[in-house]
């Protein structure tokens, strides 16, 4: 494998390991079969006392007390795990869907922060702060060219709602700062990430995590493709991490007709044994094509859906072999604000399947497993995929799945890699492409009389010679040799890159995404797919030729 893939796909796959905090209930605990302080528990005490006294450094207090905790939970299985009070609000803040700031999504390019977009609704954009803005003072701190980092960022621009903070910014055409005086406010993460019409019949949706919000955005935007005329459905959950169960099994609903079971849960407690199936008032989209896209990194609350929809021959799995997480955990918390998780049960798909992965590893191996596929080959090629006979099960019309390591997609279908190279590599991580998006856009603002809509930029525009060559003078001004060899190679991402970011600056996501999705050869291939998953859904027979 190309050692710079190797090594960029290692990274990923680790953060999406520490992404994976998908829970049930949010601080929930019973006091029935709690440890009486007996001499297990007097020997921990006893212990952390003789080291608070006797240890030949000064030690943080609280420190010993959570690396204790943390030594007990590493002993249990990979996904109980601590969480401390200086990481708690942000854990909470990316499963209540929400924190309290400005309102901006932002890049650092050339120790300048730039504005990639106002979030819609927000108090940036009632302000008017636009896409491609610079913020140079905050307060009247100056936070240009003094090597500013993410954190930086986020510590002078997030804040209590209500409170007030200046933002001045540089805008291209604009002589002097223009001074934005913003009260923040509560500012939304968003689950749902995008939704479109595709075509005349085929919506398109991508979600990106479980929290508390989820379904309510899913539910919008599955109403609003309705409204559009929508026939079919492809949601994509690759790299979706998971989250709360309760959004999964109310997703998996709208698909399924009443009284189908969507999960079932089995652990040693009482309040570990469940059985969810679709009601009678969910069910917007129980009819109609629909394609499910998944990948490595789509796990737990993803793997619910993916497995429900699996295993009642609702609709086609279409991917890769998913992360493989069949735990179900409850949270609780601590008074000074930390918390631990707790797995209490692993979770089964309506045939019976838990997906889970071994995990009789260290959490070192266990972890290392997705960078193991890729180094297996499995990721490119479905035939290295191990099949597990022992774990075969059948859907509700007869098909074959396998349990024990992830939903197994019903059509292979990898990432195309054929285009990358060194050169791609270096324009991304130097983040050439978003930093020329932002310089064509604002020198070329007669553009946008060029074209009617968003849509038609994505059908019409193209990075032409003269784009081509400003692109060019570009990266060698900042550093990097212009590659013919490598440009070739990866023409087709570089141009869909240009194009994607351009149209970014002058139409936001609807000018971002669907031309992302013209070198998406997985969401091709689904759609192309779609006809053999409605005769699924109609017959439970899948035809397929590759």
């Amino acid at each position: 494998m190309n050692k710079i893939l190797k090594y960029l796909l290692f990274g990923i796959a680790f953060i999406i390991v520490g992404l994976l905090v998908g829970f049930k209930l949010n601080d929930q605990s019973s006091s029935r079969g709690m440890i009486s302080i007996d001499d297990g528990v007097r020997k921990l005490q006893e212990t952390i006392y003789f080291i608070q006294r006797n240890y030949v450094k000064s030690l943080d207090n609280d420190k010993l007390v959570d690396d204790a905790i943390q030594g007990m939970l590493d002993g249990l299985d990979p996904h109980s795990f601590y969480i401390p009070r200086s990481e708690m609000k942000q854990m909470e803040e990316q499963m209540t869907g929400g924190f309290d700031g400005i309102g901006i999504e932002f890049s650092i390019l050339e120790d300048t922060i730039y504005v990639v977009t106002p979030i819609a609704g927000g108090p940036s954009e009632k302000q008017g702060i636009m896409a491609g803005d610079r913020i140079v003072k905050v307060d009247g701190k100056n936070l240009a060219g003094v090597n500013i980092t993410n954190l930086d960022v986020m510590k002078n621009l997030k804040g209590p709602k209500g409170t007030n903070v200046v933002v001045s910014v540089a805008r291209r055409g604009v002589k002097e700062l223009i001074d934005f005086d913003i009260t923040r406010d509560r500012i939304p993460l968003y689950s749902v990430s995008y939704s479109y019409m595709m075509d005349d019949e085929t919506g398109y949706m991508r979600v990106t995590r479980f929290s508390e919000t989820t379904y309510d955005e899913f539910r919008q935007h599955l109403g609003e493709l309705i409204d559009e005329g929508m026939q079919s459905l492809i949601l994509d959950l690759r790299g979706n991490p998971g989250g709360y169960m309760t959004m999964a099994y109310k997703m998996a609903d709208e698909f399924l007709q009443k009284d189908k079971l969507i999960v079932s849960t089995e652990g040693r407690i009482s309040e570990s044994k469940q059985r969810y199936v679709a009601t009678s008032s969910i069910g917007s989209f129980e009819k109609g094509g629909l394609v499910v896209l998944i990948d490595y990194g789509s796990a737990s609350a993803s793997e619910i859906v993916s497995g429900a929809i699996q295993d009642h021959d609702r609709g086609l799995i279409v991917g890769v072999r998913s992360f493989g997480k069949g735990l179900v955990q409850i949270q609780k918390k601590f008074d000074d604000g930390s918390a631990i998780r707790v797995v209490i049960s692993e979770y089964y798909t309506p045939s019976g399947r838990c997906i889970q992965k071994p995990y009789d590893k260290s959490s070192q191996d266990y972890n290392h497993e997705i960078v193991e596929r890729f180094e297996s080959g499995e990721i490119y090629d479905e035939s290295k995929i191990p099949v597990p006979d022992s774990l075969v099960f059948k859907t509700a019309a007869g098909r074959t799945v396998y349990g024990g390591g992830g939903i197994y997609p019903d059509v292979f279908v990898s990432t195309d890699t054929s285009g990358l190279s060194k050169f791609l590599t270096d324009l991304n991580s130097k983040d050439m492409f978003r930093g020329f998006a932002y310089v064509y856009a604002d020198d070329h603002e007669a553009i946008t009389r060029n074209f009617s809509s968003s849509r038609d930029f994505t059908n019409r525009f193209e990075v032409d010679k003269e784009l081509l060559q400003e692109f060019k003078s570009y990266v060698e001004a900042h550093g990097l040799t212009f590659d013919p060899v490598g440009y070739q190679a990866s023409k087709k991402y570089i141009h869909n890159n240009l194009k994607a970011l351009i149209g970014r600056k002058l139409y936001q996501d609807d000018g971002y995404y669907p031309v992302l999705h013209q070198t998406d050869n997985v969401l091709e291939e689904a759609k192309k797919l779609m006809p053999a998953a409605r005769e699924l859904s109609e017959t439970g027979k899948f035809t397929y030729e590759d």
